[in-house]
């Protein structure tokens, strides 16, 4: 008997590979056409939010006889739609916002890393990793406040990068299970 860990069958593999080849084309429009990319984001982004929020309100509705809690749930279900309309009506002003979002959460999260290397385990000596890793966070918070398109740009090139890679292991993987079934 093969294990699943040696082999894919026939409609596993080729689902790798469709993965794979999506993934590395998502990766080359991350990296040629950024923007495109950006607006893709941004509108799942939109779509969950709006989605997310409807079923919110839908089981927040359901529940209200039941669950003591239903009202916090309708709020963020309204929330989630209002947010979800807005981003799709605004994708450039909630491109900027997500990333002054995650400038602010780089420098909160760096100035408190900063801080335990210093009061972690009686002093800097034990804990100086994690000094250097608030330093690296907190100047890549202020780079991104200091120049939100390049931010913008940077993480694009990032997830990119990233989704060719994954790409090229999926349809690699793809092919290893076809070498094992073969053995």
């Amino acid at each position: 008997m093969i294990s699943t860990e040696r082999y894919l069958g026939h409609h596993a593999r080729w689902a790798l590979i469709a993965r794979g080849v999506l993934s590395i084309i998502w990766g080359i429009i991350a990296l040629v056409v950024p923007g495109i990319a950006l607006l893709a984001f941004i509108y799942v982004f939109a779509a969950y939010a709006l989605i997310d929020g409807i079923v919110a309100v839908i089981w927040a509705i359901q529940e209200r006889d039941i669950a003591p809690h239903w009202i916090a749930l309708l709020i963020e279900g309204i929330a989630g739609i209002i947010v979800g309309i807005l981003a799709f009506a605004w994708p450039g002003e909630t491109a900027i916002v997500l990333l002054f979002l995650v400038a602010f959460w780089a420098i909160i999260t760096g100035i408190l890393e900063i801080v335990t290397a210093f009061v972690a385990r009686g002093g800097f000596g034990h804990e100086w990793l994690l000094g250097i890793a608030g330093i690296v966070s907190v100047i890549f918070g202020l780079v991104l406040l200091l120049n939100p398109i390049a931010g913008l740009l940077a993480v694009l090139w990032v997830v990119g990068i990233y989704a060719i890679i994954f790409g090229v292991l999926l349809i690699v993987r793809a092919f290893q299970s076809r070498s094992a079934a073969v053995i």
